[in-house]
């Protein structure tokens, strides 16, 4: 008798039962059991994850929503010899239930313990490792035509969800993959209904009817049949595209070159299974559509998906108490503030985001001046370019974007933005070290990819009040400006009201003492400081990266034994390295410590973890310039 799949309402505190996830700790334990019984496998991993992502808090409704899709993948194909990989990763808490790290998942998102997405380094069924979205398909692809040079029979599986495809890269490859006759499936999980409604039980049995052997082999021998009649084979194939056409919603991907099934239920196991059993044995590009439920079986988190997208940890019901501090607000909302107030002041300000509208708070901005605010979706190089041509007539447009997706959109920052010298402002959120989700989604390089472009505006507050004027100076510079910020809260410093700028080019002496000067690069501010007290230092609040406040640099090499900077980038071409330069080029021969991120990619921890394996706390710093003096 078929097991029916529940909701639950609670996230459980203690362990829950789930005798038959003990028995299914690999996929190839999974595989021994019978079809009958996977439906209750289905409800006790969803209990499972919500049981383990309650112990360490992560991203939570993804993995929900392919719970069923999860075992049928692993059910029907041999991993880890088949290659199943996952698009951005944040659906991947199942996968990694089921593949022997269940008993690691309280470590998820802490310092060395799992990681908060798919990483090759992890697990052999991790086949590629994830962090940015719409990379799945291009990578199976690769490791379908690998296969097949090596003689392989393997199978490559690319499982993208709905969101991930509207990247320009996802439909790159599924144009390549066609033109090579690549064995390979890719899952598409359509997760928000954007792409079609049309799912049901004749829709389920299209699905199955479709991607049957009989289905097939009649298919393949009508061909041989027809194409032997001139023109016979083409009026044939086209009838059944249209027929096609007319009952699934895939001629899209038809047209590319795939053998399109779909939609059907994501969580309907017993058509999953038997879709996908019949697909495998399929060859060329075959692509199965699956609408599923973003929160599946949990009821807050079905309602409403987006506040559930990812929870913080749960904490103890007999924890004490403890006061709140009070907490000002995120840089993000003094930004998504200062948005709305010159989009007030100026009606030429349009506001672009490639798909992080709460991330980057442009929540008020899009309600206040909907006809002025685009979200491209996960699209980063179109959200550049497209604010490229904006800028030639005579808008302007503010790009919010976190640093390490800007790295997507490199070759239109400079080839459509910098190089035209246009209007463009980069609000970049998330710079620096962002804690759990690692080095991912880390922001370690954009001072120093910046630095390198000509013309560019480069700031770095150490508060909240000087980014609000240092977005405000980016906007009204004649050229591309970028002010980057980090992720959370500042030291809550009082904002000044109105739209001021600043002095381009000018640092501010925060503290002045004697031997060592301190050249801050943005939020290290306080700590800066706070050395400066103890060792009696000079403390600079530097602003801005480029142009570098050259007359305050040879002022500072002139009166002190030794300049150190500071920053949350890396060390290699950063800010830093703009102070060695500029004392390299005028012959300034000056002790320079460089404190900044190591050569190294900083694995997830908490952010002040982070920060102070990279001696970039006090304690760090203080450490690091006693060290040279000595």
């Amino acid at each position: 008798m078929r097991q029916m799949l529940k909701t639950f309402h609670e996230i459980p505190r203690l362990r829950p039962q789930t005798p038959l996830l003990d028995s299914a700790a690999t996929p190839a334990q999974l595989r021994r059991l019978g079809e009958t019984e996977l439906e209750e496998l289905a409800n006790e991993l969803r209990l499972e994850l919500l049981y383990s992502v309650g112990q360490t808090g992560g991203h939570f409704g993804a993995g929900l929503g392919v719970i069923e899709l999860t075992i049928a993948l692993h059910y029907v194909f041999d991993t880890p010899d088949d290659r199943l990989v996952w698009d951005v990763g944040h659906q991947a808490y199942p996968h990694k239930i089921l593949t022997g790290r269940r008993e690691q998942m309280v470590s998820l998102r802490q310092k060395d313990g799992l990681a908060a997405f798919p990483r090759r380094s992890e697990s052999e069924y991790d086949t590629f490792g994830v962090g940015h979205s719409s990379t799945s398909i291009s990578a199976a692809l690769g490791m379908a035509i690998a296969a097949r040079m090596q003689g392989h029979k393997r199978k490559s599986i690319a499982v993208i969800g709905d969101g991930a495809l509207t990247a320009g890269m996802a439909f790159e490859a599924l144009n390549h993959a066609p033109e090579v006759g690549a064995d390979m499936l890719v899952v598409l999980n359509d997760n928000d209904m954007s792409i079609s409604r049309n799912v049901g039980g004749m829709s389920n049995y299209l699905a199955k009817i479709l991607s049957s052997r009989t289905y097939t082999s009649m298919r393949e021998g009508s061909k041989k049949v027809l194409s032997r009649l001139p023109g016979a084979w083409e009026i044939a194939r086209r009838t059944e595209e249209y027929a096609k056409g007319m009952l699934v919603p895939g001629t899209l991907f038809e047209e590319l070159g795939w053998n399109y099934i779909g939609p059907i239920d994501g969580h309907d196991l017993p058509t999953l299974i038997a879709t996908l059993r019949n697909m495998r044995d399929l060859s060329g590009p075959q692509f199965l559509h699956v609408v599923t439920k973003k929160g599946k079986g949990f009821a807050p988190a079905e309602v409403d998906p987006i506040t559930w997208h990812a929870i913080n940890k749960l904490e103890p019901v007999d924890a004490p108490q403890k006061p709140k501090a009070p907490s000002g607000p995120r840089y993000s909302n003094i930004f998504g503030q200062w948005l709305c107030d010159m989009a007030a002041a100026d009606p030429r300000l349009l506001g672009i985001t490639p798909a992080m509208k709460e991330g980057s708070d442009l929540v008020a901005f899009s309600e206040r001046f909907p006809e002025r605010y685009f979200d491209v979706a996960i699209a980063e190089q179109h959200a550049v370019t497209l604010a490229a041509g904006m800028a030639c007539e005579g808008a302007k447009p503010v790009v919010a974007i976190y640093s390490t997706f800007l790295q997507r959109a490199y070759d239109q920052l400079i080839h459509d933005v910098a190089v035209q010298n246009l209007d463009v402002l980069f609000a970049i959120d998330r710079a620096g070290l962002v804690g759990e989700d690692g080095p991912t989604h880390a922001g370690s390089f954009d001072l120093s990819y910046l630095r390198c472009i000509p013309g560019m505006l480069i700031m770095t507050p150490s508060d909240e009040n000087e980014m609000r004027r240092m977005l405000t100076t980016g906007y009204l510079f004649e050229g591309p400006a970028a002010v980057r910020y980090p992720r959370g809260t500042g030291p809550n410093a009082a904002l000044e009201p109105g739209l001021e700028p600043l002095e381009i080019g000018k640092g501010v002496i925060r503290r002045q003492g004697s031997r060592v000067a301190l050249l801050v690069f943005g939020v290290q501010l306080p700590e800066a400081l706070q050395v400066g007290e103890t060792l009696d230092s000079t403390v600079v609040d530097m602003r801005f990266v480029k142009p570098l406040d050259e007359a305050l640099v040879r002022q500072l090499a002139d009166s002190h034994e030794l300049l150190v900077t500071v920053e949350e980038n890396s060390i290699m071409g950063g800010a830093g390295s703009a102070v060695a330069e500029f004392l390299a080029g005028q012959a300034i021969v000056k002790p320079l410590l460089q404190l900044g991120l190591p050569d190294i990619y900083v694995e997830h921890a908490k952010p002040s973890q982070m920060l102070a394996e990279c001696g970039l706390d006090a304690a760090g710093i203080e450490a690091a310039i006693r060290a040279r003096l000595a």
